[in-house]
């Protein structure tokens, strides 16, 4: 079943960095994960001193915290925290590096870096989320957040706060009231349904029906029947006239998941309704005029699959008369924390014990405790957010009758997946030159771990994590055929991939994480060996 719960959602690409104080960019933030007052999470401190060139000291008493929406705060109040001994946050030596460093009195660990401070991160580790655990009690996010943005928690029915929810609001606000079809694009689980629920809720079709279809799970022999209807007697086991999700979405909205496995005929079909807003019932020669606002989402690369005449390219461009791009989680480190509450509230309210969420004491032990929400905030979430529900769940329930929550050693195991790479302390290697391509690195300097943990980082991607490397693709193919450690899609058998494809019900994101190899690699893999059907014929 479809997981129907409010998700963070986000669109585009992250906005690049402000290159001035007072540049309409996104600016360096800290947003609270984890605390022992639960109603702290999300809480958010913009630190525009950092761009301005002046430091910042965070301690128990200052500065506040605001919440989302809301125009004042408090500060940690923390009794792990001290009041005289702040921890200092300064501009680094690079741009948009921030230099981190601990105090006595405020102890901080940087998980995946080394045990002693100071600490510089990168604007690249920045953008992408770094977690400061405190005190072993409260978990702090570093990372890039909108200082324009003002929405609530809840907007628009999805829950978070960080720069792609923000844009992906005011794209829904852009083209709910419109006409033009819209295309969601996203990994597996990154919640495209709800983007679509929310356009048609913020649409005047609002009090019309919200029909859902998914192309993947329907059959090639009967998808055109489902879709657009039949007349009785049109095909074997035709008892009566079927209507069809076109007409059944009549005057409302029609949501099609996994547009890119529609047939070929479906295809065409689709391309008239767009063209012509008509449909031609299986077995009826008179068309019906249908009023449907189209709405469709997929994670498949349509451009690649219209190249090699898998995908008609005008139905593609008519799909898209408006796009929203969404993407990962692991890209909205921000928001994992109020999801993981939001998940975990629902819950807890199913197994009849939502009071364990109300607001606790400030000087109690944290329900979440720090090394957990770190690990939560630090994983890559291959699956986005429906793994993440699964995994509250899971910790949830596994957690009943215990003061806090904890993870049993095989959902810990799980979750020691794909990390960030590790956090470097500061060094006095100069910066490149402005406009130039940092210098590429031998493939010889980093550790076998390292090599790894940045392939993870990227789902097993050859061109992005030699990008983060900065070493030459070829350079990592052949190190990756050198290593015994690491298998290639070529070595499976056909037996033991077929034992994947079950265990991870299909779920090709899960199995690349699961084997550590490359996503597109499994799929080709996979049509080779008759495991998967080639869509291309």
């Amino acid at each position: 079943m479809r997981d129907k719960a409010l998700l963070d959602i986000s669109t585009i690409n992250r906005p690049k960095k402000s290159t001035g104080p007072q540049g309409p960019g996104p600016i360096p933030a800290l947003t609270v994960v984890s605390h022992s007052m639960l109603d702290r999470v999300g809480d958010r401190l913009l630190l525009q001193a950092l761009t301005l060139g002046r430091q910042v000291a965070i301690s128990r008493t200052e500065p506040d915290f605001i919440p989302p929406g809301e125009a004042l705060g408090r500060p940690l109040s923390d009794p792990g925290l001290s009041r005289r001994k702040p921890l200092l946050l300064t501009p680094g030596s690079r741009p948009g590096a921030i230099r981190l460093e601990a105090s006595e009195g405020n102890p901080v660990v940087v998980p995946g870096a080394a045990p002693q401070g100071p600490w510089e991160f990168s604007a690249e580790q920045v953008a992408s989320g770094v977690p400061l655990e405190l005190a072993e009690r409260v978990v702090l996010l570093l990372h890039l957040a909108d200082p324009t943005a003002q929405e609530k928690v809840d907007a628009l029915g999805m829950v978070g706060t960080s720069i792609g929810i923000h844009q992906v609001r005011r794209h829904i606000e852009q083209v709910a009231d419109l006409g033009v079809p819209v295309l969601i694009r996203g990994e597996t689980g990154s919640g495209k349904e709800l983007i679509a629920q929310a356009i048609h809720q913020s649409s005047h079709r609002r009090d019309k029906a919200f029909v859902t279809v998914n192309l993947g799970a329907l059959t090639k022999e009967l998808a055109t029947a489902e879709l657009f209807g039949a007349a009785k007697g049109a095909y074997t086991g035709a008892v009566k006239d079927r209507e069809g999700f076109f007409r059944a979405a009549h005057g409302g909205t029609l949501f099609l998941d996994e547009v890119a496995e529609a047939p070929p005929e479906v295809q065409a079909m689709l391309l008239r309704v767009l063209e012509t807003g008509e449909i031609y019932p299986v077995g009826e020669r008179t068309p019906v005029k249908v009023d449907v606002r189209l709405i469709a989402a997929t994670d498949a690369p349509l451009e690649q699959q219209s190249q090699e005449g898998r995908f008609k390219a005008p139905l593609m461009h008519r799909l898209g008369g408006y796009t929203i791009r969404v993407p990962p989680l692991r890209e909205r480190r921000e928001d994992i924390g109020l999801l993981f509450l939001h998940f975990a509230r629902q819950q807890l309210e199913a197994l009849g014990e939502g009071h364990r969420l109300n607001p606790s004491d400030v000087e109690g032990e944290p329900w979440l405790p720090a090394s957990l929400a770190s690990r939560l905030v630090r994983y890559a979430w291959p699956g986005n957010i429906r793994q993440l529900h699964n995994v509250t769940r899971q910790i949830v329930i596994g957690s009943r009758g215990l003061p806090s929550l904890r993870l049993d050693p095989a959902l810990e195991q799980d979750l020691s997946g794909p990390t960030p790479a590790p956090v470097s302390p500061p060094t006095a290697e100069p910066p490149a030159p402005p406009g130039k391509a940092p210098p590429r690195r031998k493939i010889s300097d980093y550790s076998e771990e390292e090599i790894v943990g940045t392939l993870e980082a990227k789902s097993w991607e050859i061109k992005k994590a030699a990008e983060q490397l900065g070493v030459a693709r070829t350079t990592l193919y052949d190190w990756l055929e050198r290593n015994p450690h690491v298998r290639s899609a070529s070595s499976l058998s056909k037996e033991e991939l077929a034992r994947h494809y079950r265990d991870c019900q299909g779920d090709l994101e899960l199995m690349s994480q699961r084997l550590k190899m490359s996503r597109w690699a499994l799929v080709r893999r996979l049509k080779e060996l008759g495991l998967l059907e080639d869509t291309s014929t």
